[in-house]
């Protein structure tokens, strides 16, 4: 498997990367121009905060829910055909969500659809990414991550000026026709060496030699065999990290839901609030390769999980901005200062990921990771929605909450990770005596009977064993 990840570490990766680069761009930067509808889909369907606010968080569920579905696409038939076929399910799902005429089609057709297809084309380009990189597996997905970027500076500008000349139901129908751009992203994708595929063939050759079971136990096998339970159980740094994510993110999606609504009932005109998500786009085309080049090196690889930590930690304490003054320049610093914390977290998301499940396991770990993810995007919205129709509108509350969430995840991951780091470090010389059996005393009495006239310590080799 390692002979064909490097043969895949050619040209035609970086070709694969551009490619993922616009795929992140249509899909993970598109939820951040939703709060541009909020006021409007109130309007249109005379709804309340908390009604309106289950559009946004159907949609960003599903983008991250589909992941046991994705991965099961992609051990089937490849991440060329699953990026394509969300393509064409996120078009069609906005296509139909412009002639909804119910807040519940709307759902359906924009939330559900959209989001999945979304999903399908976000996840895929990920998992190749980690088979097309092995050496700069950072570089790659720091890079990457610049298309979000682009496409949270891009989309709530397009969105804006849409909806001033066509209404929000043809902004929608105009993202339909954007989203096949994802096709184009798909069809990119070359397969990768066939030495890679044996290791799911060898899975899926087991329950062939059984009795064929029944229809409902061969889904349930089939939803575990693409969810990683077994390493969430097995693994405690992947627990740390998933725990702690689904915690971080029933605050973390908050600001850039209300971010618009919360400046424009304080009196800052509609264009500037729409420059205030471009303004933290932009600032993360250069802030996110950084934080990745940074991260990258090695001697920051050990550190990477301590600084995930701490920027989710940064994001927290940022929000509390917001509940002090509404004034734009401040909500200008606020963004500056947000976007530095959010690159870190975007950029070191998926690679500490990475160091803590072995790339064989990872479509599995990012399934399972973001399905339970999903659950915590499906509620926050709303919840803060219900905070909003309940404290008359006061958007303090939502930044509060938001604070509060992502600051107890830091402190979470921040506490676990130490913690087994700590063990790790005195489970090493354990390991290090059983696997020499011979005492030290004796190690110590052979090296003097070497012959030579000076009697050597044995601190280097001992420091050798303890190190592997």
């Amino acid at each position: 498997m390692p002979q064909a990840l490097e043969r895949a570490e050619g040209c035609w990766a970086w070709v694969v990367l551009l490619a993922a680069v616009v795929a992140q761009g249509l899909t993970l930067g598109f939820p951040t121009c939703i709060g541009i509808f909020f006021t409007e889909l109130q309007r249109e369907f005379q709804a309340n905060n908390s009604e309106t606010s289950w559009f946004p968080s159907i949609l960003t569920a599903m983008l991250h829910a589909g992941g046991p579905l994705c991965s099961i696409l992609v051990g089937r038939f490849g991440c060329r055909v699953t990026v394509m076929l969300g393509g064409v399910l996120a078009s069609l799902g906005m296509v139909a969500s412009s002639f909804c005429r119910t807040l519940g089609q709307l759902y359906l057709a924009a939330g559900f659809f959209t989001g999945l297809g979304l999903c399908f084309s976000f996840q895929s380009t990920i998992t190749v990414l980690g088979f097309y990189f092995t050496r700069r597996r950072a570089l790659a997905n720091a890079v990457a991550s610049v298309g979000v970027s682009l496409g949270i500076t891009l989309w709530p500008l397009l969105a804006r000026h849409l909806l001033e000349e066509l209404g929000w139901r043809g902004t929608f129908l105009v993202f339909g026709g954007v989203f096949l751009h994802c096709c184009v992203c798909g069809a990119i994708l070359r397969p990768v060496a066939p030495s890679v595929a044996p290791a799911p063939r060898k899975g899926r050759a087991v329950p062939s030699k059984t009795p064929a079971p029944g229809c409902l136990a061969a889904c349930g096998r089939a939803v575990l065999r693409h969810l990683a339970f077994d390493i969430l159980w097995h693994n405690a740094g992947y627990r740390v990290f998933t725990l702690g994510v689904t915690w971080m993110i029933l605050g973390f999606p908050l600001p850039q839901v209300f971010l618009v609504p919360f400046a424009m009932r304080h009196g800052v005109d509609e264009h500037k609030a729409a420059l205030l998500i471009s303004i933290i786009g932009f600032s993360n085309i250069f802030l996110r390769p950084m934080a990745g080049l940074v991260a990258g090196r090695q001697n920051f690889a050990r550190y990477r999980k301590y600084l995930f930590s701490l920027a989710v930690l940064l994001n927290g304490l940022t929000n509390l901005v917001c509940t002090v003054s509404a004034n734009f320049r401040v909500l200008v610093g606020y963004c500056l200062v947000y976007s530095v914390s959010m690159s870190v977290v975007g950029a070191l998301f998926f690679q500490v990921l990475m160091d803590v499940v072995p790339m064989d396991r990872f479509s599995r770990a990012l399934g399972l990771c973001t399905i339970l993810e999903s659950i915590s995007i499906l509620i926050s919205p709303p919840m803060a929605g219900f905070v909003l129709d309940n404290t008359d509108s006061n958007f303090s509350y939502v930044f509060y909450m938001s604070s509060f969430f992502l600051i107890s995840a830091a402190l979470f991951m921040g506490g676990g990770f130490c913690a087994l780091q700590k063990k790790e470090r005195q489970g090493r010389p354990a390991e290090a005596e059983a696997a020499d059996p011979e005492p030290a005393p004796l190690r110590a009495l052979s090296r003097e009977d070497t012959g030579s006239s000076e009697k050597r310590p044995c601190t280097e080799e001992i420091m050798y064993v303890t190190s592997v």
